[in-house]
């Protein structure tokens, strides 16, 4: 029933405006009736940040932005949803067109600029569907569902719209993402640099301890650029490490263009690049901080998966979990049940009980490699 959905609608949504096409796959998701993944073979279960994944896939950020379809996606065979990036007031985000297609890539350009229905849209849908007690369940019980958070562009202190967004998503969230490495917004990723960095992540974490007495444990996240520099990302895991947070997404969308893009034309559009093009740099990045972390919170690798080879040498460069986006644009629906079978094929051929050997076991000769370009 997948593999018709996709070869019914694919041909559709790339004749379609990119942003059309987006938002025609969230309604068919909202209506098709396809049938829901088998249950995942157990090896596949991974536990991060306190909570139990049923599988380490999830599904990134940018997709699901205003909380419409996070149950479709868990019923898909997803182990958690990314929804956001959710900012406190609604904004149009930035003028269209805004988000293109590399086609001969498998790449995407997106400016999108936080989007955003608001908090209070966002926060009703998933008031109505999550039970605070439940927030750590499998997909049958609740579903892991994390909550990407951003300022408003204008917003006068953006520190402020963190800790702000905090308060009011811990009760629902499993699970909350700063993130402060989106290239559309003008300035947001001068909270990377260290001194911005310690304050915001000592707010944020201090929220999160004032409302954990009725929201209970809110994991925080913090998700990076792939662009900092390697004396940057000292600073940034130093930080992170210091103030206590659970763990990190490497890595965002990139504002470099690879040499060997073919699109050229479509390349020069201003915006974050992902998808294919962007795998060996947020591979780096990933075993860079993997390196860095030394073990103390989890990694979640992001960006270039759209296979079972790329997500596997993901988990190997440090990722405990992983998440998908663009893979999905060129790839279908597929994608997620080669991916988790890629891994069991892994498992059974090495013999391993669970993935958790895999994680980081090829970090150190990541980094040894030529810088990608």
């Amino acid at each position: 029933m997948i593999g018709l959905f996709d070869r019914l609608a694919l041909p559709l949504l790339h004749a379609l405006d990119p942003e059309d096409a987006h938002r025609l796959a969230i309604r068919l998701l909202k209506a098709a009736p396809l049938p829901g993944a088998a249950p995942d073979d157990t090896r596949l279960a991974t536990r991060a940040f306190g909570l139990h994944f049923a599988n380490p896939l999830g599904i990134a950020a940018g997709f699901d932005k205003h909380a419409e379809i996070p149950d479709a996606l868990l019923h898909l065979g997803f182990g958690f949803v990314e929804v956001g990036t959710v900012t406190p007031l609604p904004q149009p985000g930035n003028p269209r067109p805004r988000l293109f297609r590399l086609d001969a890539d498998q790449g995407v350009i997106n400016r999108l600029g936080f989007n955003s229905e608001g908090a209070d849209a966002v926060l009703a849908r998933l008031a109505a569907r999550v039970n605070v007690r439940s927030r750590s369940a499998t997909a049958g019980g609740g579903g892991i569902i994390g909550v990407n958070i951003g300022a408003n562009k204008d917003a006068p202190d953006r520190i402020v719209d963190y800790v702000g967004l905090i308060a009011r998503f811990a009760p629902v969230a499993s699970y909350v993402t700063i993130n402060i490495s989106s290239p559309n917004t003008p300035g947001l990723r001068n909270l990377q640099q260290a001194a911005v960095l310690d304050d915001l992540l000592a707010r944020v974490v201090d929220a999160r301890e004032r409302v954990a007495q009725d929201a209970g444990p809110t994991p925080v996240l913090l998700k990076i650029a792939p662009d900092l520099s390697l004396t940057e990302l000292d600073d940034v895991v130093g930080i992170a490490r210091a103030r206590r947070v659970d763990g990190m997404i490497v890595g965002n969308t990139t504002i470099a263009r690879p040499a060997a893009l073919r699109e050229r034309a479509v390349a020069q559009q201003a915006g974050g690049l992902s998808g294919r093009p962007l795998f060996g740099l947020a591979n780096r990045m990933l075993a860079e901080t993997y390196v860095r972390v030394e073990g103390v919170f989890p990694l979640v690798g992001a960006g270039g998966i759209d296979s079972g080879k790329t997500a596997l040498a993901k988990i190997r460069a440090g990722a405990s979990l992983i998440q998908i986006y663009s893979g999905l644009v060129f790839r279908g629906l597929k994608l997620v049940g080669e991916i988790k079978s890629t891994l069991i094929a892994a498992l059974e051929r090495d013999r391993q009980d669970s993935l958790k050997d895999y994680v980081g076991a090829d970090a150190a000769s990541v980094t040894a490699q030529e810088w990608p370009v």
